[in-house]
């Protein structure tokens, strides 16, 4: 009797100690899946991937030479240079992080993970997504390493110092829709040079909504994301005319002079609604400046580059 309950109490202890370790490793799975997604922001990188995408759909001549290869390096390659330019950002900016309760968490400045792990994450990104982008054509790999050093090296540490830092970082944060269009074509011309204006001028009244709802976070780590320093009648005054800056240079395809890319006059008028109804709400930030109309903004401003591109693409394929 003794010798049974022996037994099967190193029986019992085998089993949980194989089920802990199992526990264990299926954690740290987790947290290494969690951490990877947190540096490299999956979903700001998603979204950016998308854009890239459009211009590819935009840049094809028909649906039937849809190279699927190409598709899928230009995605996965963009999500390289997306998550390595986070990663190498979150590392700059370790100390400033942690000042700030919406990055507080973040795995560098909460020391989930070494900011030498975190730069070999970058570096590696970016090598396999410039490799990834040179084997489609060389010009959509300069312009994704384009992208990466502007973000990092210039935009970066320009937060802490100018306004002016949202102007540079209009640069890198408009590449990737135009980086689409030179995937598929090969080329840089008038059609990649108006994608590239759209999602520029996109970039501002975008980033200024943020920078307006998050002012107070923003602060505390001497951030300058709005370009009168403060959310007054100046900075959503330029946001209004940004948001028509964008809405003229949406409806630049109906002219007849961007090339390739060019839309009919139905869908300039659909894209004439969406760009009306962004400007609503940048114009209701200016009588309200909340806060709250801000966060309004930033989100259909989201919805509206996303339904845009889409409109592009129905147009292209449908007309």
């Amino acid at each position: 009797m003794k010798c049974y309950f022996l037994k099967y109490l190193c029986t019992s202890f085998k089993t949980n100690k194989s089920a802990l370790n199992a526990t264990i490793n299926n954690l740290s799975f987790k947290s290494i899946y969690t951490d990877f997604l947190e540096i490299t922001k999956a979903r700001l990188a998603i979204s950016v991937v998308f854009s890239s995408i459009a211009g590819f759909m935009l840049g094809i001549s028909s649906i039937h030479s849809l190279d699927w290869m190409v598709l899928v390096k230009l995605a996965i390659g963009g999500y390289c240079m997306v998550g390595a330019s986070n990663a190498f950002n979150q590392v700059i900016e370790k100390e400033l992080d942690v000042l700030m309760d919406r990055t507080k968490n973040r795995p560098v400045p909460s020391n989930r993970m070494s900011p030498n792990n975190a730069l070999t994450i970058a570096f590696l990104l970016t090598i396999i997504g410039v490799v990834l982008l040179y084997t489609i054509n060389e010009k959509t790999a300069m312009f994704g390493a384009i992208s990466i050093f502007i973000y990092t090296c210039i935009y970066t540490p320009l937060k802490t110092i100018t306004p002016l830092s949202v102007f540079v970082g209009a640069f890198p944060g408009a590449i990737p829709f135009m980086l689409g269009w030179v995937a598929a074509t090969g080329n840089f011309g008038i059609e990649a040079g108006i994608l590239f204006l759209i999602q520029f001028f996109w970039q501002f009244p975008h980033f200024w909504a943020i920078g307006w709802f998050l002012y107070e976070d923003y602060e505390k780590a001497g951030f300058f994301m709005l370009p009168s320093g403060k959310k007054d009648n100046s900075t959503a005054l330029q946001i209004i005319l940004y948001t028509l800056w964008l809405i003229i240079a949406s409806l630049l395809p109906v002219l007849g002079f961007t090339g390739q890319f060019f839309i009919t006059k139905i869908t300039a008028f659909i894209v004439l609604l969406l760009g009306l109804w962004m400007l609503f709400y940048a114009v209701k930030l200016y009588q309200t400046r909340t806060s709250k109309a801000a966060r309004t903004l930033m989100l259909v401003s989201v919805s509206y580059i996303t339904l845009l591109q889409l409109v592009y693409i129905l147009d292209k394929f449908l007309r």
